[in-house]
């Protein structure tokens, strides 16, 4: 007869992940099966702010006979993964609350959600706020006789990397918190390196957007503020202590 694993042991715990990540698969593949029939709206949407700003008479065009049906349905399979992600994050929560102290759940509960957040802000910031600038900017800035004509698979994949990388530096007021609180470093220390931390954001929006100043600088700033914040918020974070808590959750 079959016995049933203990899930306290190591076999216990790679079934459990296991379990979970095939519930996150699923999750992803039910979103993207309900978007499926919407992906030529939602890459028209996706779209909207290169066609806003094209010449009149020019429009997009694909150079790859595939490209026409591949494109939009990456695009929505990746809409589906984001729009799964609190649910990924639920999963992933519920698979190492266990093994955290009660202290520990109160602080990564919010930092979580909050993480989420700022993910779908740092994207939201991307398509409201960066695309509308940088399109206006490279398209006036067109050589004479140059007909502007953008192929839809590069410009999914431009977009996409500003996407991600929009949204990773959202994250950094979280990075900061953990860094504080796990003892890593010290909110002082990190206010002193405060004219590295600005090169480096410099830095980093040279490596993550594509090679034009004005992505670089409108990625660079956001995170420079946005290290600020976490600098802010940190002072209301203790650093934590090596004292076990009196109760660790079974």
């Amino acid at each position: 007869m079959k016995t049933k694993p203990d899930p306290d042991s190591l076999l216990g715990h790679l079934v459990e992940l296991r379990n979970r990540l095939l519930r996150c698969v699923i999750a992803v593949l039910i979103v993207f099966a309900a978007l499926a029939y919407f992906a030529r709206d939602i890459y028209a949407l996706l779209a909207e702010p290169l066609l806003a700003v094209l010449p009149e008479g020019t429009s997009m065009i694909a150079t790859d006979v595939a490209a026409p049906f591949f494109a939009p349905f990456k695009l929505t399979f990746i809409v589906a993964i984001c729009l799964a992600i609190p649910y990924i994050l639920w999963q992933v929560w519920q698979f190492i609350a266990p093994a955290l102290y009660s202290r520990e759940k109160k602080l990564m509960a919010p930092l979580v959600f909050s993480s989420t957040l700022l993910f779908y802000a740092g994207i939201a910031f991307a398509y409201f706020v960066v695309f509308p600038l940088i399109f206006a900017f490279f398209t006036s800035v067109a050589p004479a006789g140059v007909t502007i004509a953008t192929d839809i698979s590069s410009y999914l994949d431009f977009v996409l990397k500003l996407f991600f990388a929009f949204g990773l530096s959202f994250e950094i007021p979280i990075a900061i918190l953990l860094l504080i609180w796990s003892g890593s470093v010290t909110r002082q220390a990190l206010a002193e390196k405060r004219p590295y931390i600005i090169v480096g954001a410099f830095v980093l929006g040279m490596l993550l957007t594509p090679p034009d100043v004005l992505s670089q600088t409108l990625l660079a700033i956001p995170m420079w503020l946005l290290f600020e914040a976490g600098l802010w918020l940190s002072r209301f974070y203790q650093p934590k202590t090596d004292e076990p808590s009196q109760e660790q959750e079974p």
